[in-house]
Formats: structure tokens, sequence, C-alpha cells
């Protein structure tokens, strides 16, 4: 078989697989979403669940990464471990999340996403981002870079809901967009500012942000 062979079905593989636990997602999480109150049920069912919320999200932006894999491994079989340890390392941080969540009100939620625009502008988030976009030896290696470049908009779901699919959406189309394209700060500045002024209209009027208390988010 050819290597070309062998970068289409990893690639197709990925992205399957990602369109999969978005379907198992939403199916999923259905009537779930409390806004800022949303519980997060058992340990086991979280992490679970976390597992395959970041298989949808961050599964395509991993795309050129599987292609490169492939391509220099010449074997689908090799991908599969470095896939895999990818998404060990973002259940890992579902489970610190499980430690640390507590239900929590618009003011919390509102400095949170504050802290998560105020990260995009550190050296650490663009280091990361850097080496995200680079050649890796494993797939742990790899998750370790993604966290570091994306854990600001992981940060912010859990603030607004971690249960809605609507940030989901957002937030999986942000990152993917940053996992692509080079930095930018014509780009990346303004961001983290909307970002920085999403949590400040939090705080200061959270009835104009959508999904953000429980009355809203199960309408």
């Amino acid at each position: 078989m050819t290597v070309a062979y062998h970068k289409r079905t990893a690639l197709a593989a990925t992205l399957g697989l990602a369109a999969t636990a978005w379907v198992v997602t939403v199916r999923q999480m259905h009537g779930m979403d409390m806004g800022v109150s949303t519980p997060l049920g058992s340990f086991a069912f979280f992490v679970a669940l976390w597992a395959v919320m970041m298989a949808a999200m961050m599964l395509p932006g991993l795309a050129p990464a599987v292609w490169r894999r492939a391509r220099t491994t010449g074997a689908v079989r090799a991908v599969v471990p470095f896939v895999a340890s990818y998404l060990v390392v973002w259940a890992l941080v579902g489970a610190l999340i499980y430690g640390l969540y507590r239900p929590h009100g618009t003011w919390a939620a509102g400095l949170l996403v504050i802290a998560a625009g105020l990260y995009e502008l550190t050296r650490l988030k663009q280091h990361c981002r850097r080496c995200c976009r680079a050649r890796t030896r494993s797939g742990f290696e790899f998750g370790l870079y993604c966290v570091g470049s994306s854990i600001g908009m992981m940060v912010m779901l859990v603030a607004l809901g971690v249960m809605n699919v609507t940030w989901m959406l957002v937030i999986a189309a942000l990152v993917f967009a940053q996992k692509l394209l080079p930095a930018k700060a014509a780009i990346d500045v303004p961001l983290a500012l909307a970002i920085v002024a999403l949590g400040i209209l939090i705080i200061a009027a959270p009835g104009f942000v959508p999904g953000i208390t429980p009355s809203m988010a199960t309408m």
C-alpha cells in the first residue's frame, strides 16, 4: 500500500472519529445544560463524556499532525497510539477539572472568562501554540503542548456552561483556527480583548449572554 493511501486512511479515520464524537456528545448532553449551575455528575461519567467532547472538539485540529505522522511512518497503525495518547492527555485534564469544578455564579464565570482572554496574550500561550503546530515525538507530548495552547478556551467553556453545545461549537471553531493558522497579533490581540470584553459583559449584564443562567440555558 502506498504512503498516500495510509495518509488518506488515517485522516479519514480521525475525522470520522471526530464526527462520531460530535453525535454522541450532542445526544448525551441533551437536557443537561444549566449554564453556570451545570452539575457534572459522577467522576466516571464526566471524564468519559469529557474525553468524547475533546475528541469532537480537538481531533479536527489534529488532522495535520495525523497527516504528517502517517506520511513519516507509512503505516496507519502508528497513528492509533498517537491519537490515543493525545486524547489521554485531555482525559487527564477532564479529571483535574472535575476535582476543581463547582457550580458557580455569573461573577465567577465572568472572572474566569477574563482570565482566559488575558491568557491568550501570554508568552506561554504563544509558545505552546507554536509547538502545537510542530512535529513532536509522541501524541502525549503533542497533547501537552495543545493543552497549553487551548487551556484558556477550555476554561472559558467550563465557565460559560460545560454542557452547552453552542459554546462548544464556538470554542471548537476558535481552537481549530488557532491550530491551523500561524499567530498574528492583528487577529490574536483583538480576539483576546473580545474574550475579556465578554467576561466583563457576563459580570455587568449576564442576561445579554445566551446560555449563562439556568433559566436561559434550558429555554
